[in-house]
């Protein structure tokens, strides 16, 4: 065993193990739910958008959903709202 103090620099300081934080149990949490891309850029921005529920307690998610469910409901509707292809002509009885 040696007296001599170790060399300067080459002293390895204590390995510190953070804390355990506490979780409050009614806190939000993120449910973890996998959202998969649409291919629709406004469906997946609104579904993204269910992504900020996980940062609000419970009285905030009806805000979201309904939100989402909004621009759900507009998008849908305005699929139908597109002109579709033209009907084809009525041939009304005639015969060639």
């Amino acid at each position: 065993m040696s007296d001599t103090a170790p060399e300067t620099g080459t002293e390895t300081a204590p390995e510190t193990v953070p804390e355990k934080q506490e979780q409050d149990p009614a806190a939000p949490a993120p449910l973890g739910v996998p959202r998969a891309p649409t291919g629709n850029a406004e469906v997946d921005a609104l579904l993204d958008r269910l992504a900020d529920a996980d940062h609000l307690a419970t009285d905030g998610h009806v805000e979201v959903y309904e939100d989402v469910h909004r621009g759900l409901r507009d998008a849908l509707t305005a699929l139908d709202a597109r002109p579709g292809p033209p009907a084809p002509p009525a041939s009304y009885g005639h015969r060639s």
